[in-house]
């Protein structure tokens, strides 16, 4: 049989944090010394935890291992007496503490975390024996290791630890000998082991697939291509279509190419948590990577108080906000101050500025931004007016067009690639439904690669104080069919009605072990950081706003939509239904809603289920 490893061969040398030496030589070791059924896991997404490897075999067990490069002479190492003992080093008379670095400790961490968390099934006391750790040091002599770790091996506080792990040096990796580096290698089943105990793990160990398509060029037809290629004669160019038929890519490639060439480029959006999906978009394309340098990111006002800041105006910045109506400040106030800055002082200037969910803006935001580009200067507009939350969209008019600089038609991107073909016709419904027909721009079907790709479709009805129970139970259910569908969990992202709603979700997933990089801080200033901070490339679940989440993706959601049927909440909750991205290893949808307007369209979807009437028994 083929032996299961992810990332697997071919995306090794591709890793965004590329193997050490050492890790190779171990790597090499358990690829062509372990049973085929040994599947291998090299820095797993373990919930936000990254050990070096980890091992699983249905039949027989758990293993994680930590290897360290660790030249031995390097400095002076030694053991502070607890309890528990502490790794301490010493180099040039200085001494300073080295226990975050410890690799015993952190593998028995891991391996608690396994035990704990994240095989839930495994027998109490006595399951704890089917998973077993090991630290291996490539280049040190195993004697000077045992006698600088054996008293982290041994000490009172955990007596059976030396049990299960060894401390393997380069003699039993110069030697390939498994059998010490790995002593249930030699085992052919464990009576604490099964294989479903092996599923309840994986979802936790296969590599995400934002991870997996982070290393891959971006893959654009020849409409899209050729728009992120070409300039217009004036320089400006405005780019419409529905949800994901590849706007922010086009953009995405347009900064690449024109970083490339030197260009100083703004990339400028509404949302702050939107700027490391089109940044990773952009690393994607870059054909030289010193040329992320030529590129700034920014939402539009920061980028307006950054303004303020550079040419020395932070106190009439903050004057603005005295006394005065937050919303028209951000309006116009903020705005017609930065031009003020342009006509009078020496502030930045750009060769291109390109704007992502450009339907979000006002003209006047526009026409700020255009005073800061450099003559012969290009820019760029993308924008989708069906998910026009904010009620911007409806200032575009064709006079407000053309004093923003655009001439002619738009250019049009009609089919979605993103979407699974299963989910365009339920969205295409509730557009129809319950969105106005003037400004729907609906998604073609792509009659595209990934027809056949599993997509799961479900609705629930609940009541609104069943909610946050309801969101955290089916984020729970959809981890059961992460590991045997190789979708993991890191991949699945919870969408929240409001920050009150989503942390209260957040909170009972954290009581149940799982953990989430969320957005949902009761300080603003914090929430902010927060959002500056959520990246997919992190190891947890992800948990944010629809408003937050404008403009990424995700083939695993679940999305609370709450009670609230105005306008800009109908434009919210289809913006969320078409953040669902296609995967060949499958798509999954959940919406929680305690709506009455959207029950008769919820009953159409493939799997609905009220459980409005049901009483919660669980206090």
């Amino acid at each position: 049989m083929e032996r299961i490893i992810s990332p697997p061969l071919s995306e090794l040398p591709k890793l965004r944090q590329p193997l050490t030496a050492g890790e190779k030589m171990v790597f090499d070791l358990f690829s062509s010394s372990l049973d085929p059924e040994w599947e291998i896991y090299i820095q797993p997404h373990l919930n936000g935890l990254r050990p070096d490897f980890v091992l699983l075999h249905p039949q027989i067990g758990i293993a994680v291992f930590e290897v360290k490069d660790w030249d031995l002479d390097a400095m002076e190492y030694f053991v502070r007496q607890g309890p528990p003992p502490k790794l301490w080093a010493r180099k040039d008379g200085k001494e300073f503490s080295r226990q975050m670095d410890n690799p015993v400790t952190k593998a028995e961490y891991y391996r608690e975390a396994i035990f704990n968390l994240y095989c839930p099934r495994l027998t109490a006391k006595k399951g704890f024996g089917a998973i077993t750790a090991g630290v291996i040091f490539p280049f040190a002599d195993r004697k000077r290791l045992r006698s600088l770790f054996d008293p982290f091996l041994k000490h009172e506080d955990n007596e059976q630890l030396a049990r299960y792990m060894t401390i393997s040096g380069a003699s039993e990796i110069r030697n390939r000998d498994i059998s010490h580096v790995f002593p249930d290698s030699t085992r052919s089943h464990s009576v604490l082991m099964r294989p479903e105990l092996a599923e309840d793990l994986r979802g936790w160990l296969v590599e995400p697939d934002f991870s997996v398509t982070q290393r891959r060029p971006l893959v654009m037809n020849a409409h899209q291509r050729q728009l992120a290629n070409f300039r217009t004669d004036t320089g400006f160019r405005r780019i419409k279509g529905p949800a994901g038929s590849g706007k922010s890519l086009v953009l995405a490639a347009r900064a690449a190419r024109l970083a490339d060439e030197g260009k100083s480029v703004l990339v400028a959006t509404f949302n702050i948590t939107l700027w490391h999906y089109l940044r990773d978009l952009i690393v994607r394309d870059l054909r030289k990577k010193q040329s992320y340098r030529n590129i700034v990111f920014a939402n539009f006002h920061s980028w307006c108080r950054d303004i303020c800041e550079h040419v020395g105006w932070s106190d009439r910045y903050d004057d603005l906000w005295k006394g005065s109506d937050a919303s028209i400040v951000m309006k116009t106030s903020l705005p017609n101050l930065v031009s003020t800055i342009a006509d009078e002082m020496q502030a930045p200037t750009y060769d291109a500025i390109l704007v992502d969910e450009g339907q979000d803006y006002q003209p006047l935001w526009w026409n700020t931004l255009r005073r800061f580009l450099k003559p012969g200067g290009e820019m760029l507009m993308a924008a989708d007016a069906t998910q026009n939350i904010y009620g911007t969209a409806d200032d575009w008019t064709d006079d407000a067009m053309t004093g923003a600089g655009f001439r002619g038609n738009w250019s049009r991107l009609d089919v979605s690639y993103r979407l699974p073909p299963e989910a365009v016709p339920l969205i295409r419904n509730f557009a129809d439904r319950f969105l106005p027909g003037t400004e729907i721009d609906l998604p073609l079907q792509n009659q595209g690669e990934f027809d056949l790709a599993p997509c799961r479709l479900r609705w629930v009805q609940c009541a609104a104080p069943q909610s946050a129970k309801a969101c955290t139970e089916e984020l729970l259910r959809m981890m059961h069919f992460t590991g045997t569908g190789n979708l993991a969990n890191a991949d699945i992202t919870y969408l929240a009605a409001d920050v009150a709603s989503g942390s209260s979700v957040v909170e009972m997933l954290n009581d149940r072990g799982v953990k989430s990089v969320s957005t949902f801080a009761e300080d603003v200033q914090e929430r902010r950081r927060q959002k500056v901070g959520f990246y997919m490339g992190d190891a947890r679940i992800k948990a944010t706003t629809l408003h937050s989440f404008k403009g990424w993706e995700s083939p695993s959601l679940v999305i609370h939509v709450g009670t609230t049927t105005d306008a800009g909440s109908i434009a919210l909750i289809y913006t969320g239904l078409t953040r669902l991205k296609n995967s060949s290893l499958g798509s999954r949808l959940t919406i929680i809603s305690s709506s009455p307007e959207f029950l008769e369209y919820a009953k159409t979807w493939p799997n609905f289920t009220d459980i409005t009437n049901k009483v919660d028994q669980s206090h």
